[in-house]
């Protein structure tokens, strides 16, 4: 009877050496999604497959409360929209409803910013900073 033992060790330089031959990188995996939003929000897209936590310990999601201070938000979100390796950041339209003096100055292309419902509160679009901007650039005749 022959018997194999390999650990997740093996199987991971195995991947690694696969990716290295087919000419990917592991630099090339893409970007994060990170999420700013309450317990609910953040449960569904961890258990979605978003969560990460870098080499430097750092999360890519915060769980906002109602202990959760201003300031809290408005150092995840620099953190957050200062990270080379995030794409776009969810966040809950209430709590940015918190922060909206920094979304109204927001004016980078990456990270994208967007603004999610909750459970507890409907999206409002007369609300969302973003998309107000991005209706400016538009006018009716450009839809004709």
């Amino acid at each position: 009877m022959c018997t194999l033992q390999f650990s997740i060790h093996d199987v991971r330089l195995k991947r690694e050496s696969k990716m290295a031959h087919s000419g990917i990188s592991a630099g090339a995996k893409g970007r994060l999604v990170a999420v700013i939003g309450d317990e609910d929000t953040c449960t569904g897209f961890l258990l979605g497959g978003i969560g990460e936590i870098n080499a430097k310990r750092q999360k890519n999601f915060l769980v906002v409360t109602k202990e959760t201070s201003v300031s809290e938000l408005e150092e995840a979100f620099q953190q957050f929209t200062n990270r080379s390796d995030i794409a776009i950041l969810l966040i809950n339209q209430n709590i940015a409803e918190e922060i909206r003096h920094i979304l109204d100055n927001y004016d980078k292309a990456i990270p994208a910013i967007l603004e999610i419902p909750s459970k507890e509160h409907p999206y409002d679009p007369s609300k969302d900073s973003i998309l107000r901007r991005a209706k400016g650039l538009f006018s009716a005749e450009d839809f004709k």
